[in-house]
């Protein structure tokens, strides 16, 4: 087993719940090192963590890896059977939601009663500017 795919085997089994569900398939090319990476559809979550950030570390330490030996190491994680799929899949089969009602010009705009109070815009500039001071920057 390349030291590559040995890496990536060791940080995935510690991360998820079904580590003998983990497979590792490594294919070499002109492009360099593909890792492909299978693993049980409860863990995908794991793997690819709050908004990617999971799997961008992962690929950055493997791309670390990589440079030990001059390689380019790409990593795919396989999408299990009948997975979410893509995010802009999702977003088009969305049911469309009804676009909030625009205000007749009779009407006047004014806060409800129920929203919390904000700041005027210049409170909130002042207020930054004041943290940017104390930052020095």
């Amino acid at each position: 087993m390349e030291q590559d795919q040995a890496f990536l085997e060791y940080v995935v089994k510690g991360l998820v719940d079904n580590p003998d569900s983990v497979e590792i398939n490594r294919t070499v090319d002109e492009m360099g090192v593909l890792l492909l990476l299978t693993v049980h559809p409860d863990d995908m979550g794991k793997i690819i963590g709050k908004a990617g950030n999971t799997a961008k570390s992962i690929r950055t330490l493997l791309r670390v890896v990589g440079m030990k030996t001059d390689a380019r190491v790409n990593l795919k994680i396989e999408e299990p059977e009948g997975g979410r799929g893509p995010s802009y899949a999702r977003e088009e089969n969305a049911p469309e939601q009804a676009a909030p009602a625009a205000p007749s010009a009779d009407e006047e705009l004014l806060p409800s009663p129920s929203a919390p109070d904000v700041p005027a815009p210049s409170a909130a500039a002042s207020a930054i500017d004041d943290v940017l001071g104390d930052l020095k920057i």
